[in-house]
């Protein structure tokens, strides 16, 4: 992109309703091509310091998103705006080649997917991405690729992608992050975070050393990683937006139904929502459900935290978790 739409994309922001502090659900159900008789209502939550009014349940554009393929991914980005999920995450990476989904055949690429879906609602929507690698002249080149892809002048949200032991909290600092802050201060991007799965100590040492404004992190009932005990209680203290996920993969059915393991995530102080990836009709329809019911009608959370602790505890690990073997990269190899 030309280096004179850096202004056009402050004015934009500035002029139209993504540049306000809240995005608003409601305006997306009349918005879509199929109307329901009775009108769905999805609960909201404060993002943090950022303001956005984000929908409980989140759409993840990962792995489970890219099976579905031409003809149903459509339809299923169709029900989540519907239902007033509002808050829509992906990443460079996540494409059929990626995943090695040789037998999806279409559209490979999430943030394409996206872009010819959401860019309608373009201003009614959140929309996060992330920067895959620590080089700042490659995380430049990604984002505006992420862009194009997106058909967006802007992001809602630019995250880090999978803060992993390795990372340096100093290198990050006078690195891509410094570029992340440029991204901001120019419009690109309207806030900033990070994602991690694999390091709840180093989420930790960045929200304590760094302004950030979002952070994504693993959090489930086995409570492997020790994200909500190590890193959210930072978050909360400097108001920083949580998104939880990995909140139910490879969980459900094990001695866990969702509404559990929603519930679960839900009831965690300072978590604004939680991101899933849907494949096929019917998972998406069950979550929305849930997540329509959650604390409607004086109705509260009737999972009991403890005892949902001990019960999944012995699925805290790489035997039962895929996301937590060796080799497994958010967005990259699974193994």
């Amino acid at each position: 992109m030309k280096k004179d739409n850096k202004y056009s994309r402050r004015s934009f922001i500035q002029k139209t309703a993504a540049g306000a502090a809240v995005i608003s659900v409601a305006g997306i159900a009349g918005s879509c091509a199929v109307k329901s008789d009775k009108e769905e209502k999805m609960p909201t939550r404060i993002l943090g310091k950022t303001g956005l009014e984000i929908s409980i349940l989140s759409f993840g554009g990962g792995s489970q998103f890219l099976r579905n393929k031409d003809g149903e991914w459509e339809k299923i980005l169709h029900r989540a705006l519907k239902a007033g999920i509002n808050f829509y995450d992906t990443a460079p990476s996540y494409t059929l080649s990626q995943f090695h989904m040789n037998d999806v055949k279409g559209i490979g690429s999430s943030e394409e997917r996206y872009g010819a879906v959401l860019s309608e609602y373009r201003n009614k929507v959140i929309l996060s991405t992330k920067i895959e690698g620590r080089d700042v002249e490659q995380a430049k080149k990604g984002v505006e690729e992420s862009l194009k892809k997106l058909k967006t002048d802007y992001l809602d949200i630019l995250m880090l992608h999978s803060i992993e032991p390795t990372d340096e909290v100093a290198a990050i600092e006078k690195g891509v992050y410094r570029e992340m802050v440029k991204m901001k201060e120019a419009g690109m991007a309207r806030f900033i975070g990070f994602s991690s799965m694999d390091s709840a100590e180093r989420s930790r040492d960045l929200l304590e050393a760094l302004d950030w404004d979002v952070a994504l992190l693993a959090m489930n009932a086995t409570q492997y990683g020790d994200f909500a005990r190590v890193a959210l209680p930072v978050a909360v203290r400097k108001n920083v937006g949580v998104i939880a996920m990995k909140v139910m993969r490879n969980l459900v059915g094990k001695k866990a139904t969702a509404q559990e393991l929603f519930e679960y995530a839900w009831t965690q102080e300072g978590v604004a929502s939680a991101v899933v990836g849907h494949y096929g009709k019917d998972p998406i329809d069950e979550n929305i459900k849930i997540a329509m019911q959650y604390g409607r009608d004086g109705n509260t959370a009737s999972v009991d935290r403890s005892e949902l602790e001990s019960r999944l505890a012995e699925f805290a690990g790489p035997h039962a978790l895929v996301w937590a073997r060796p080799g497994y990269r958010d967005g990259g190899l699974i193994v």
